[in-house]
C-alpha cells in the first residue's frame, strides 16, 4: 500500500491545500494530512482547531485522514508507515525552501521519498499567511478558503 504524508501547519486550510490533498488522494492508496502542532510562526488556530478544519475539508475522501503531530516530520512518517512525503510548490521560493528540507529529510530518513506537486494555476499566489493578512485588514478572502474556514477566520479577527 502506497501511503503519503502531506505535512504542514495549515493555519488555516486554504483551497490550495485542499487541491494538493485531493490530487494526492488520486495518486496514493492512503494520504495522511499531518498537522504540525508547533511551527515556528504565530498561529491563528490551535492544533485541535486546525485538525478539525482539515477533517471537515476532506470528509468526502475515504482514503484521507488528518492527524496532528509533533517533533520531526520523518519520525511521524515512520510511525505512520509512510513511503512518500507530498509537498506543494507555488513559486521559486517554495522550491528553495522545499529543497533544503528535502536534503535534511533525505539524510534523516533515506527510505522516504519526496513528491512535489505544482500548485494549480489558480492557487499559485495563495498562502495561509496572505489570506490571514487580507482577513485582518478587512478584505474579501471568502473565495480563498472553504466557507466553514472563512467563518472561523472571521470569528478570530473580530
Amino acid at each position: 500500500m502506497k501511503t503519503a504524508l502531506y505535512p504542514g501547519s495549515f493555519d488555516p486550510f486554504t483551497w490550495g491545500h485542499i487541491d494538493i490533498i485531493r490530487r494526492s488522494a488520486r495518486l496514493f492508496d492512503r494520504v495522511i494530512v499531518g498537522v504540525y502542532d508547533t511551527p515556528d510562526k504565530k498561529l491563528m488556530f490551535t492544533t485541535e482547531e486546525r485538525v478539525a478544519m482539515g477533517r471537515q475539508a476532506v470528509r468526502d475522501l475515504d482514503n484521507v485522514t488528518v492527524k496532528p503531530f509533533s517533533g520531526l516530520m520523518v519520525e511521524f512518517a515512520r510511525r505512520e508507515k509512510v513511503n512518500t512525503v507530498v509537498r506543494g510548490l507555488r513559486v521559486n521560493n517554495d522550491f528553495e525552501l522545499e529543497f533544503d528540507m528535502a536534503m535534511i529529510n533525505r539524510k534523516l530518513a533515506p527510505e522516504i521519498e519526496l513528491v512535489c506537486l505544482l500548485a494549480s494555476p489558480e492557487f499559485q499566489f495563495l498562502s495561509s499567511s496572505i489570506m490571514k493578512e487580507v482577513a485582518r485588514l478587512g478584505g474579501d478572502f471568502g473565495d480563498l478558503v472553504p466557507p466553514f474556514v472563512a467563518e472561523a477566520v472571521r470569528a478570530k479577527v473580530r
